[in-house]
């Protein structure tokens, strides 16, 4: 069998399948069609329903293509005749009972307007998006409303006015404007005996009326208001105690939903996974604000049709400001009263209602929700025996225990839908500013309910434009007026350990933390703090991106922060006291070799956990690097001296160098300001950023604070490693005198301290000026002398580095075999250790080693990605030079400029001699 939904989803079902795959456009030319069955439609009208004046230049071809696709997938379906081509256009002639748009037309008609009324499972067409969309939904959503109220008619008069009183006031909540709806519910509450209801209902549309168009009701409502106001007899039935017809044996006519949104967006995947589930119960949690009522209300809807016995609907008030939860006694009261069971059926005891509400579900197909519960044991007695029924539940908590249970977890929106519910809402203005919309939605940290309200304001603004609203939305608090009140629900659920880690984790500067972090934040023990984390991880305050690591959605952090005693400096200073600890443990294991530069740290006073291996150590610190630079900068005002002394060779060998620049800037400014007292802290910083600023090859700024750290320092070890510095500085400038003149001082100073470790290093920097010096048996001594020492110490990356110079001193002296294998032992040892940016350097070394062109493009290139991804400019540079060369040397003269020109860039940058080597390169070689 085959029908077509419009009164809804846009679907093609077939034997009671909806058919998947048909793409958005296709969708929306099949729906105009068929709203249009029986009438020819032109190209040009089909374009126009399309785009409107906004059509692009393929508009005609897109409409033929989705012409075939339509036509191939009604073939599938056994449906070859439904879309016809006739000389004006195209026409769809669907078989009677096929399109429930036709199907609700001719029941309306026939007076069947519950039947009618059931075949909607959402708004008109809900998810297309075209020209025509807009009056389409406006046309039918009326005709809706026009059958709704007739039917209300027919209610009224037939005295079943109370069964109509939930449902009547979710429509008129809804349609608040609808002055007929409003009447039906003023007399139906009236006729209930509620006559100050019925009088609050009538204000409540004359407000409405009023503010939303200025006007007052009309006369009709006008003397329906003074009637009820004098308890006019005329408003009763003419016989009460014989109502018209005998009460509605069954519940097919029972639906207690609320109204379904019209600009539900998004959730393809969570719909199409709840709208698999048939029996049984499903949970959705979520933060707040994430939109899980609106996600199960809506699923509801496109299921109303499997559960003709009834659709129900309940809030549990568990995070209603200013209520208490509802008891389960008295939801299941309330639910078995949405059944139909007359009120002196239903028993006193919670157990006695449980069991009668099994009953009644047990050969029904039943779908009920039930929102906004607290937790598992809030819902329990209101879950269904063996039956047919689907419950959703609803919670702010994951309800973990509730045996039998599908579980789903909502998640805030991805991009394309968040950008879709905001367009929605807003309209054209969204669409004409894509770039401020992107800002929105991430201000607003793709929360539907920040969305929603941060679309309705501009809705309801017609002269802001999105720009300014997210200029207002950078100040955060501006979001968090509309949202903190849901947020503060949530954290008085949590008992007092659970917010006190809240508030104590919104102090936090950086993006996550582990257990071991926040057991030293709230100076508890591991155990504790992890059972705590996940508590609130259960709760939806907290968001777990990846295993053991525990973050805040952006306005949670917030409303934290907000929370949070901002003058408490201890925990977080506990915290940063335990990253220094950890990180000096994880380099430790990384860089056994330089365990004596660390040696000025003090050991903790309280146990850290251990490292077990390199692998751990580097996990570990890639985790938590930013993490530990945020809280450095942005956490107590202390000396970061040592976290820095500590995270150096890592932040160093990783090419972690903006981190590097940030932590020993913040250590040099920290040092003076905390006085003399730290002047050691002040010149380690001096010469950090110095070579910092060197292995960016910044070289003025690498000079000045060698320098400065010169000037401020007579120990030997920092003055060593600044003169190392200036010798590097020197070295790649070509002032082979100064260089000279520096590393032998920093020579002298490395073996007056005994610093075995600092003297292979200017041993090897030393070795390359004096091979450039014509000196290369001096050069070979210096290097065998530093390659042992590296090894004696067991520094694998001063090996490296040995290697790979020895490479350029035999490729000098023409040995290329000989220098190929030291630059591919240096390479092999820099990818051990994952050092790219050195890496970067020994492929420089190979290629520049090849004697083939080709293959010395390809190692070139090798390197080049390498350099590129360390931001390592000084190879960058050499890999393009090297470039230009092989290409030229392939005959590739257009190549080779192209990398010549990149390479004169960089050099210039750079301030180096090679600048002019390549500027004659492309001014003669390439031209010739």
């Amino acid at each position: 069998m085959l029908r077509f939904t419009l009164l809804g989803p846009v679907q093609l079902i077939v034997d009671g399948e909806p058919l998947t795959g048909i793409a958005p456009r296709h969708r929306a030319v099949l729906a105009y069609l068929l709203l249009n069955s029986g009438r020819v439609i032109s190209i040009e009208r089909l374009i126009d329903a399309m785009w409107g004046h906004d059509q692009p230049d393929t508009a005609r071809s897109q409409i033929h293509a989705s012409i075939t696709a339509l036509r191939k997938v009604l073939r599938g379906a056994g449906a070859v005749q439904l879309l016809q081509t006739r000389s004006g256009g195209y026409v769809a002639q669907p078989e009677p009972g096929q399109v429930d748009a036709q199907e609700f037309t001719e029941l309306v008609a026939a007076g069947e307007l519950r039947e009618a009324l059931d075949l909607w499972s959402g708004e008109a067409v809900e998810d297309v998006h075209a020209q025509y969309v807009g009056g389409v939904r406006a046309l039918w959503h009326d005709r809706r409303l026009s059958a709704y109220e007739r039917l209300v008619e027919a209610e009224l008069a037939a005295g079943r006015h109370g069964d109509l009183l939930d449902e009547l006031a979710a429509q008129v909540a809804a349609a608040p404007l609808r002055e007929k709806l409003a009447g039906h519910l003023v007399l139906a509450l009236h006729r209930a005996g509620r006559q100050a209801d019925a009088l609050a209902a009538a204000r409540s549309h004359r407000t409405a009326l009023a503010d939303e168009q200025g006007l007052d009701p009309g006369h009709a409502f006008t003397e329906l208001e003074r009637a009820v106001l004098a308890d006019d007899p005329a408003l009763r039935l003419a016989d009460t105690a014989q109502p018209a017809e005998p009460p509605q044996p069954a519940v097919a006519r029972r639906s207690f939903l609320p109204y379904d949104i019209p600009d539900f967006s998004g959730r393809t995947a969570e719909l199409e996974r709840l709208v698999g589930e048939h029996h049984g119960v499903v949970t959705i949690d979520g933060m707040a604000g994430i939109g899980k009522t609106t996600l199960a209300v809506h699923v509801a809807h496109r299921l109303a049709a499997r559960y003709p016995d009834g659709r129900l609907f309940i809030d549990l008030r568990a995070h209603t400001a200013g209520r208490e939860p509802v008891d389960a006694a008295a939801a299941l009261e309330a639910l078995l009263r949405q059944l139909g069971v007359p009120a002196d059926r239903i028993p006193v005891t919670l157990v006695e209602r449980s069991a009668l509400w099994r009953a009644e579900l047990a050969d029904r197909r039943v779908l009920a929700v039930l929102d906004n519960a607290l937790d598992a044991d809030h819902v329990r007695p209101l879950l269904p025996g063996h039956s047919d029924t689907l419950v959703l539940v609803t919670s702010r908590r994951r309800l973990v225990t509730l045996d039998g249970a599908q579980a789903l977890s909502v998640d805030v929106l991805g991009e394309q839908d968040a950008a879709g519910l905001f367009e929605r809402i807003v309209g054209e203005r969204a669409r004409d500013e894509p770039e401020a919309v992107g800002e929105v939605l991430r201000l607003c940290g793709h929360l539907p309910l920040a969305i929603r309200i941060s679309a309705a304001r501009l809705q309801h603004r017609p002269r802001w434009t999105v720009s300014y609203l997210a200029g207002r939305l950078r100040d955060h608090r501006r979001l968090l007026d509309g949202v903190s009140a849901a947020f503060a629900l949530s954290y008085e659920q949590l008992d007092e350990a659970e917010q006190r880690m809240f508030r104590l984790f919104g102090l936090v500067p950086g993006r996550d933390i582990d257990p071991y972090g926040a057991a030293a934040l709230a100076g508890i023990a591991e155990e504790e703090a992890e059972e705590l984390l996940e508590g609130l991880l259960d709760a939806h305050m907290l968001l777990q991106l990846e295993p053991g690591r525990y973050a805040f959605h952006d306005l949670l952090r917030e409303h934290a922060r907000s929370m949070a005693e901002a003058d408490d400096a201890v925990p977080v200073l506990q915290l940063l006291t335990y990253y220094l600890h950890r990180s000096r443990a994880a380099v430790d294991r990384l860089f056994p070799d330089s365990l004596s530069h660390r040696e000025g740290i003090p050991r903790p006073t309280t146990p850290i956990p251990p490292i077990g291996d390199a692998e751990q150590a580097i996990t570990w610190l890639d985790a938590e690097r930013g993490n530990i630079i945020a809280t450095a900068v942005h956490g107590p005002e202390i000396c970061v001296g040592m976290l820095a002394l500590a995270l150096r060779p890592y932040l160093d060998r990783q090419a972690h160098h903006d981190d590097a620049l940030t932590l020993q800037t913040l250590a040099l400014q920290r040092a003076r300001k905390l006085g003399h007292a730290h002047r050691d802290f002040e010149v380690q910083a001096l010469s950090d950023l110095a070579w910092t600023y060197w292995r960016l090859g910044e070289y003025e700024r690498a000079e000045e604070h060698a320098h400065l750290a010169l000037e401020a320092c007579e120990e030997p070890y920092e003055r060593a490693r600044a003169l190392l510095t200036l010798g590097n500085v020197a070295l790649r400038r070509r002032q082979d005198k100064e260089a000279e003149q520096y590393l032998t001082q920093a020579l002298d100073l490395t073996r007056i301290g005994a610093d075995t470790w600092g003297e292979a290093h200017v041993l090897g920097i030393l070795a390359l000026v004096l091979d450039r010096a014509g000196r290369p048996r001096d050069a070979r001594r210096h290097l065998d002398v530093a390659l042992a020492l590296h090894r004696k110490v067991g520094n694998p990356a001063g090996e490296a580095v040995i290697l790979n110079h020895l490479g350029v001193v035999l490729r000098h002296q023409g040995e290329l075999a000989q220098a190929r294998t030291r630059h591919e032992q240096a390479a092999a040892l820099y990818r051990e250790l994952g050092n790219a940016a050195d890496e970067a350097a020994a492929l420089n070394g190979l290629a520049e080693a090849a004697g083939d062109p080709a293959r010395a493009v390809e190692e070139h290139a090798d390197a080049l990605a390498l350099a590129l991804a360390t931001r390592n400019r000084p190879e960058q540079a050499r890999a393009h030079d090297g470039l230009a060369r092989a290409h030229l040397g392939l005959g590739h003269s257009e190549q080779a400029g192209e990398h010549g020109r990149l390479a004169l860039g960089l050099y210039e940058e750079l301030g180096v001699p090679e600048a002019e080597e390549i500027r004659t390169f492309l001014m003669s070689d390439c031209r010739a």
